[in-house]
């Protein structure tokens, strides 16, 4: 577990121009982005496909000192490791619904070097995932199903960040879905300093305005909950 909270801001590229990969990565760290958050799914386990290691990969070789999570929602977890790896992943968040082995999983990331990140779909109670918070560096709130940008925010998930928050006072939570100026609010306030923002971010005319609206309302409720 962290040590000490930090807020950290991670603009999906889902909803960029994914032709322009890499100009879009570029442009989002230049405003101000701390890590890039990089949705893989596979078509299994859940609907949608965007794109596999390959792609990260190379985008790993334009962009050498960005920090990237992969969000991954794929059926077998387990499968892509080795290959993120070698793309030089920083944090590897991956589902725990379809996982069949949660502790092999996150051993087997930790071994290749990277972060684990524990994602739960809206659906999926917040105490599924608690057995296994010692394994984790992160966990991910989901605020809309997986697998689709555009989605409406789920302000009904927010006691799951709160419950984390209370009983896991150093603990990295993330949020993601559908998140932005409307409600980072409600995300900081309920205790979430990892913020997923994708079409917010990407399709605004100041993206440096908006990501440093979303780190100054994650930082002000920080400040509160650690005095």
């Amino acid at each position: 577990m962290a040590k000490t909270l930090s807020c950290k801001i991670g603009p999906s590229i889902l909803n960029a121009d994914l032709s322009q990969l890499y100009n879009e990565s570029q442009k989002l760290i230049d405003s101000g982005a701390d890590y890039l958050h990089l949705d893989v799914m596979d078509g299994t386990f859940v609907p949608n496909l965007t794109f596999g290691h390959p792609v990260v990969k190379c985008l790993r070789t334009k962009l050498p000192n960005a920090i990237f999570e992969t969000h991954m929602m794929v059926q077998n977890p387990l499968q892509w490791i080795s290959a993120m790896a070698d793309a030089n992943v920083d944090q590897y968040t991956f589902h725990i619904e379809p996982c069949d082995d949660v502790p092999l999983v996150c051993r087997k990331i930790k071994e290749a070097g990277m972060k684990v990140g524990l994602a739960i779909k809206p659906g999926t109670p917040v105490t599924c995932v608690e057995e296994y918070i010692d394994m984790a560096d992160m966990i991910l709130v989901m605020t809309v199903e997986p697998g689709f940008g555009g989605q409406k925010f789920m302000t009904d998930m927010m006691p799951k960040i709160e419950m984390l928050r209370e009983k896991y006072p150093t603990m990295d939570i993330e949020v993601d879905g559908g998140i932005g100026p409307n409600n980072i609010d409600v995300c900081a306030k309920a205790g979430a300093n990892m913020i997923v923002s994708g079409t917010a971010v990407i399709q605004a005319k100041n993206p440096p305005q908006v990501i440093q609206l979303l780190k100054d309302s994650v930082n002000k409720h920080l400040n509160i909950k650690s005095n």
